[in-house]
């Protein structure tokens, strides 16, 4: 029973309750990056406005795409627990807009799926990123997948933007589909990087997987056995109407947790 609960539950979590984590995140992201963007103190380098080392989760810009219905707020990193929130920043990238590549990863299904998408994108279409720096405004240049050949690299002064998800059946991934889009508006000024491709956390590259809370799936996992142990002593020694009253919110509790942390295992893609 047990195990029935939190199959049901790890499914229900990735494909419903995600949906409305992600809907309530990121109405919180768009508050908090509204009064930066006012405030003129949105962070345009991997830095904030006090030069302080951005987190996991910060909120960076605004992303428009109208074709396949996309309006979301794109964090600060790329692992798996970031992308529950929205799309993410590849740390050791440029922003949207400033000279170089800017890397954007966003999932497929789970967590509103706000990537799920934009492989219907065509040569042409064009889209906007709201970033401290102003509207840059991109067209797409092409969608491809692995083994298809890669555009050229920019030539200075020009900026691009890849979109990267997972390819293939809703969570059921089979690869990762790329979009190269081309800057058309003004190239802004690169801000400062501190994290460089080789010192990228693994956890933060496509289709990995986040082991570093492992220990939180541990003890999540003893919060649900200590949680049915308590249960039968108290049925045997209340009665099943306290124990049905007392229990059944802390094993609800305990099987979420658990699910939670088990979603962090999964692609970061997905």
């Amino acid at each position: 029973m047990i195990l029935a609960a939190l199959l049901i539950s790890f499914a229900a979590n990735v494909t419903v309750f995600s949906q409305v984590q992600h809907l309530v995140s990121q109405q919180m992201l768009h508050n908090q990056l509204k009064e930066q963007l006012a405030a003129g103190t949105a962070p345009v380098s991997e830095g904030d406005f006090d030069d302080v080392l951005l987190p996991n989760g910060a909120p960076l810009a605004v992303l428009d795409i109208p074709q396949i219905g996309v309006h979301e707020v794109v964090v600060e990193g790329t692992s798996g627990d970031a992308l529950k929130a929205g799309p993410g920043h590849r740390r050791d990238s440029v922003l949207p807009g400033q000279q170089g590549i800017s890397v954007l990863l966003g999932r497929a299904a789970a967590f509103g799926g706000p990537f799920g998408r934009i492989q219907e994108l065509a040569p042409g279409d064009s889209f906007t990123v709201r970033t401290g720096q102003g509207k840059q405004v991109f067209e797409v240049i092409g969608v491809r997948y692995a083994g298809d050949p890669t555009p050229a690299s920019p030539k200075a002064g020009e900026s691009r933007l890849m979109l990267q998800t997972a390819r293939g059946p809703a969570f059921i991934p089979n690869g990762i589909a790329y979009v190269d889009a081309q800057l058309r508006s003004e190239v802004q000024a690169s801000g400062q990087r501190q994290t460089t491709f080789t010192a990228l956390p693994v956890q933060d590259k496509p289709m990995a997987t986040d082991t570093s809370t492992v220990w939180a799936l541990v003890f999540a996992l003893q919060f649900l056995l200590v949680a049915q142990f308590a249960a039968v002593w108290s049925f045997r020694r209340l009665g099943a109407q306290k124990t049905w009253v007392v229990f059944v919110p802390v094993g609800v509790l305990a099987v979420l947790y658990v699910t939670n942390q088990l979603t962090l295992l999964l692609p970061n893609l997905i």
